[in-house]
């Protein structure tokens, strides 16, 4: 019995030097895996790597529907804030400024797809079973868009739409969303420019200076320029008119020609759509936002291996308080406000003035919620410690600032700490410093290519009766523009009208140019704070002989 329990004494020692050897091994092991993750640690900190999706999210606010649904839908428009948001052109950014989408009001279809099958909108499956919301929209605003070639600083206004289900964009008399150097083709224009006296690049309407919160008014109103049809396809008499309220110009700029909607439904034989668009429904808006889209950042370890990030410096224009206005003013007009008056006069009645009438306004209350953010996917936090959207005395929509230390009065969270699966912001002083990431500098956006219009089709058939102008714009631009009669400018040229027709639509022309000004009111004026100014550059004087009926159509943009 005592030579088994010495045997296995013996084993249970052998064992346990065995398990302490082994033991020490993996602890010496794990020892030196530790300091090779940790070396490993800290050759990799201070590496940065650029990416996009630097932070996104919408920044908006809701607007109350009138009761009458219907009755107040022929036009919508407020006032919006314009300020440089970054204070350098930088490259890959994308960001609008408070801006709204309208689209056509199909409240009674639930179930039938508005989409044709072959458009690109259909395959977002996730907008289904009616793809209303990706149907047909005016959207565009302020803002700066990935695509500009020409970048000041300062944001710009431009009125895009997509009429095809986002086949593709329409953001000027003659181009898309700054997404080609060429011109649309013939059969894709669809603005009418109807100012003589305002040129809209394709790259935008720049402004003078550095406005600081100045607010630019902007209405859509739907205004019947010609009858409805019934032909191939029906179609028709909205045509969505842009009217701008700036300090050194008021009035109607140009507006979507109906078959632009209309012409969907005969293109992919789908006849459910025809009267569907917005060159028939009434109009839908249901708000506004800041659409954050693209922003670069930069990201670096520590020598612990966290994650921290950096994104472009995002200013804004805050009042002693702390506050931020950004949009007012939010009203829907029903046709009383200007349909009626416009068609009676167009049917050789009085002369309208243009103003809206009060009594077809319709003043929206506003609501608003805290912002969800995210960066490459990851839920973003802490933001909502350094500001959050408020609406203020007066409905006016905006941000508020609060004391936190994570980032200068007035700016938004320039960095983050990656904490489990989220990104929560920090103050700089906080950002360690073999990060790199406080010196690091963003890419400044470089010069585009030259717009272009084609030297034939619709451009030079009938072509223009004077031209070729030059102006220098304030965004380092040289636009290059002609005088067209307003019948003859490209986007008409792909319709088979009659003569009897256009002269009619020539001659209404004529008379609006004649006694619509520049300097009158037809927006009701801002309830509160200044009008921005537009680039004087952009405006122009009719040469002699072509004073009412002529527009200026740019024909080329390029670098100064």
């Amino acid at each position: 019995m005592r030579t088994l329990n010495r045997r296995r004494y013996c084993t249970k020692r052998l064992l346990g030097r065995v398990f302490a050897g082994l033991l020490g091994f993996a602890l010496l092991s794990w020892t030196y895996a530790g300091q090779e993750t940790n070396t490993a640690r800290k050759a990799e900190a201070g590496k940065v790597t650029p990416h996009s999706g630097g932070l996104h999210g919408y920044i908006g606010f809701s607007a109350s529907r009138p009761p009458a649904r219907s009755e107040f839908s022929a036009g919508m428009g407020f006032y919006s804030a314009v300020w440089p948001l970054i204070d350098q052109p930088l490259a890959n950014f994308q960001i609008g400024l408070a801006s709204t989408w309208i689209t056509p009001d199909n409240y009674d279809n639930k179930d039938l797809p508005l989409t044709p099958e072959g458009t690109l909108a259909r395959t977002w499956k996730e907008r289904g079973p009616t793809w209303d919301s990706v149907f047909q929209t005016v959207e565009g605003g302020l803002g700066y868009w990935g695509g500009n070639h020409f970048r000041y600083g300062a944001p710009k206004f431009s009125m895009n739409a997509t009429p095809q289900c986002y086949d593709y964009e329409i953001g000027s008399p003659g181009w898309s969303f700054f997404y080609s150097n060429e011109a649309l083709p013939d059969n894709r224009l669809g603005i009418a420019q109807l100012s003589n006296r305002l040129l809209i690049p394709p790259d935008g309407l720049p402004f003078e200076g550095n406005p600081n919160g100045q607010f630019l008014g902007y209405t859509w109103m739907a205004l019947p320029f010609t009858d409805a049809t019934n032909g191939d396809p029906p179609t028709g008499d909205q045509s969505w008119t842009c009217f701008l309220s700036a300090a050194n110009f008021k009035g109607p700029i140009a507006y979507y020609i109906p078959e632009t909607w209309s012409k969907i439904g005969k293109l992919f034989k789908y006849p459910f759509i025809y009267g569907r668009g917005l060159d028939a429904r009434p109009g839908n808006m249901g708000g506004g936002a800041m659409e954050i889209n693209t922003v670069p950042r930069f990201d670096s370890t520590d020598a612990q291996g966290v994650v921290y990030s950096k994104i472009p410096r995002l200013q804004f224009p805050v009042d002693s308080q702390g506050k931020a206005f950004l949009a007012q003013d939010v009203t829907y007009y029903s046709k009383a406000a200007l349909y009626d008056a416009f068609k009676g006069w167009r049917n050789h009645g009085l002369p309208c003035s243009g103003r809206f009438d009060e009594k077809g306004n319709w003043k929206s209350r506003l609501t608003t919620q805290t912002t969800r953010y995210d960066q490459d996917g990851k839920k973003m936090n802490g933001v909502e410690r350094v500001f959050d959207t408020r609406v203020f005395d007066g409905n006016v929509w905006g941000l508020e600032w609060f004391t936190s230390g994570l980032s200068p009065r007035g700016s938004f969270p320039q960095y983050f700490k990656q904490v489990g699966e989220e990104r929560v912001a920090v103050a700089a002083a906080d950002v360690p410093a073999e990060t790199q990431l406080l010196s690091q500098e963003f890419k400044l956006a470089g010069r585009g290519e030259p717009y272009t219009s084609p030297p034939t089709g619709a451009w030079s058939r009938p072509g223009p009766k004077g031209g070729h102008f030059t102006a220098k714009l304030g965004d380092g631009s040289l636009v290059t523009y002609s005088w067209y009669r307003f019948v003859d400018q490209p986007s008409f040229q792909q319709y088979g009208w009659s003569e009897e027709k256009k002269a009619a639509l020539q001659a209404f022309v004529e008379h609006i140019h004649a006694h619509w000004p520049i300097d009158r009111d037809y927006m009701a004026p801002p309830s509160r704070g200044a009008l921005a100014t537009l680039d004087p550059a952009l405006l122009v004087t009719p040469p002699k002989g072509l004073e009412v009926g002529y527009v200026p159509i740019v024909t080329r943009q390029l670098s100064q």
